[in-house]
């Protein structure tokens, strides 16, 4: 049976969804990165900002001044040929974190569940380079890919209805960091001291999609 994608459907009249898998794969987002930027370098006319998904790309434009045609027809002839920017050329952000106890009482359940010991967690865990695929749920919120399948654990059953800014947490097989102190469902085992989201900074996100991330135990 063919492939199914890419596949470019109008999700409003002034917004394009251009889907190039269904899975979270590293060679699908950081090709959804590079359309992204090469969008954003085109010339195309009532462009907005593009916003690149795990394996997906949201497209606003301003059809009075740009064609779902034109811009679906830009985008095929492109979707091949534009290449993702290589690992290497991406910046690297180091976020320190402070490993269970108060900061991340979950450590110990992520290691129980694993048949592992919270230093064998953290090892793990600060092994990786993870990508940024997307910022999403809370201001400077960071989807990260790349956890080590032997760290995953499950999503909290009851999510807690408050969670501590710099909270470093797993979820399935995601890792992320809370910018904000929100509720949330994700198992903690650490928190950082560095400002992922700050209104008052130039930009305010430490992060944005595409860069790396490396964590240090502290």
């Amino acid at each position: 049976m063919p492939s199914t994608f890419p596949r470019l459907t109008p999700l409003t009249d002034s917004a394009l969804l251009l889907e190039l898998g269904d899975a979270i794969d590293p060679d699908l987002n950081a090709r959804a990165h590079a359309l992204a930027a090469a969008l954003r370098s085109s010339g195309l006319p009532g462009l907005g900002q593009a916003v690149p998904g795990y394996a997906s790309l949201l497209v606003p434009y301003d059809p009075a001044q740009l064609a779902f045609s034109a811009l679906s027809d830009w985008l095929r002839a492109n979707i091949e040929t534009i290449q993702p920017l290589p690992a290497a050329q991406s910046r690297t952000v180091e976020i320190p974190v402070r490993y269970g106890g108060a900061d991340g009482p979950d450590l110990d359940f992520v290691a129980a569940h694993n048949h592992l010991t919270p230093a064998e967690v953290i090892a793990r865990h600060t092994a990786p380079l993870y990508p940024v695929y997307f910022m999403g749920f809370a201001p400077g919120f960071p989807y990260l890919g790349g956890l080590d399948p032997r760290i995953a654990a499950p999503r909290l059953t009851s999510p807690r209805t408050r969670i501590p800014a710099g909270s470093v947490g797993i979820a399935g097989s995601q890792t992320g960091v809370y910018p904000l102190e929100t509720p949330g469902g994700w198992r903690l085992i650490g928190r950082t001291e560095r400002l992922l989201f700050d209104p008052s900074r130039e930009p305010p996100f430490l992060l944005e999609p595409g860069d790396r991330v490396k964590f240090v135990a502290v």
